[in-house]
């Protein structure tokens, strides 16, 4: 058992040194040569106009919030009926619960888009 973390500890230990020094190599290899050219926006070859910042559509929230939760709940369902069968039913009731948290999400995502007329 120990050993097995320790193995799983020099792993991460070894992935986090040789991480570092690459994160940190772009300060010693890297050109810094500023201008007026590098630090001016591009759009696809034109000339920028107007603000930078643009009003995010919120009627496309609710979709997304739908998206996340759906997915994460068909992730997790689809693993538990594949376990099902050496689960047996002692799995079903945390999967109850696991449905009662999500549900709230759904509801909360579909009060959002009747609210914003998405539908």
């Amino acid at each position: 058992m120990v050993s097995e973390f320790i193995l799983v500890l020099a792993v991460g230990g070894f992935g986090m040194a040789a991480a570092i020094p690459m994160l940190m190599a772009h300060k010693v290899l890297a050109p810094n040569r500023p201008g007026f050219v590098k630090n001016s926006a591009y759009e696809c070859g034109q000339t920028p106009t107007g603000e930078g910042k643009m009003s995010f559509m919120m009627q496309y929230y609710s979709f997304l919030i739908m998206f996340v939760v759906i997915d994460v709940m068909a992730l997790f369902l689809f693993a538990w009926g594949v376990a099902y069968v050496e689960l047996g039913l002692t799995s079903v009731l945390p999967v109850i619960a696991f449905l009662a948290i999500m549900m709230p999400a759904v509801g909360y995502a579909l009060y959002m888009s009747d609210k914003k007329n998405v539908w």
